[in-house]
């Protein structure tokens, strides 16, 4: 791992801004050279209310431009929203700085995209729906799990205030899942719903549920049903700290990368 890995992190105010701040400050083979924020520009961070703790000063930009030429970082970290980070990703490349991007809800054309501007440029991305290693472990039980299992189910629960449903998790483990997987229409063949949705969003015939809930952080499990058996594959992130060590991972990766990967199972030996 290369010493010392200078990193900016887009989105250091929410809560996985938050837990990144600290992690990348604690890392002893990396630093914090800039955040960007739309707000508290021009400050700098540890003015910012819950980051007195820093022993140094961050300077906090609005223009990614403006920052990479500045600060002259390695990596960006993006946890901010899927219109965001797609915008930021781009200007990380056209900078040649290496994106790790935490945002879900690209769309398959903008990954595309990115992948071609990667390669073109030699520099390594990774999105990852999902920074935590028990997630991962997850999707990847459950994709060996469906060549045994055809019917399955997933039930994804996070707090009230997350944008997209349903997560980037539940759809990345449902794409896993269909590898492996004939595709089916599951339930009775002549089911019906009496109520719009109580059946869920449906992604080859594996339907996924989402719950919104104050007081929960990340959950979801896949259940697979099958002749006197169901078998359930449950994993739960009850503080954001849980993702970091995902997030580190990437770090260090994606300085030997030239292309993008999609999902962290992809560097997990």
């Amino acid at each position: 791992m290369p010493n010392n890995i200078k990193v900016v992190i887009a989105g250091p105010r929410g809560r996985m801004g938050r837990e990144a701040v600290k992690m990348v400050t604690d890392h002893d083979g990396m630093q914090l050279v800039s955040v960007i924020d739309y707000k508290n520009v021009g400050q700098s961070l540890d003015q910012v209310e819950g980051f007195g703790y820093l022993p140094e000063s961050i300077s906090i930009y609005n223009d990614l431009d403006i920052c990479f030429n500045e600060t002259s970082p390695d990596v960006l970290i993006d946890l901010t929203t899927p219109e965001t980070g797609y915008r930021h990703t781009k200007t990380a490349l056209l900078n040649n700085v290496r994106p790790v991007v935490g945002t879900t809800g690209f769309t398959s054309s903008q990954l595309d995209e990115l992948t071609n501007l990667a390669e073109e440029r030699n520099i390594g991305v990774i999105i990852a729906p999902n920074f935590a290693i028990g997630a991962v472990l997850m999707m990847k039980f459950s994709q060996m799990a469906a060549k045994y299992f055809e019917d399955v189910e997933i039930i994804e629960m996070h707090h009230d205030q997350k944008l997209d449903a349903p997560s980037g998790t539940a759809i990345k483990t449902a794409q896993m899942i269909r590898e492996n997987r004939t595709s089916k229409k599951q339930g009775h063949p002549a089911e019906e719903e009496t109520l719009e949705g109580a059946r869920g969003a449906d992604l080859d015939g594996i339907k996924i549920h989402s719950v919104r809930l104050p007081g929960l952080i990340a959950h979801q499990q896949v259940l697979f049903g099958s002749g006197g058996q169901l078998l359930t594959i449950r994993h739960d992130s009850n503080d954001r700290a849980s993702f970091m060590s995902g997030v580190s991972i990437c770090v260090e990766t994606v300085m030997n990368l030239n292309t993008l990967v999609y999902g962290l199972e992809n560097i997990l030996d």
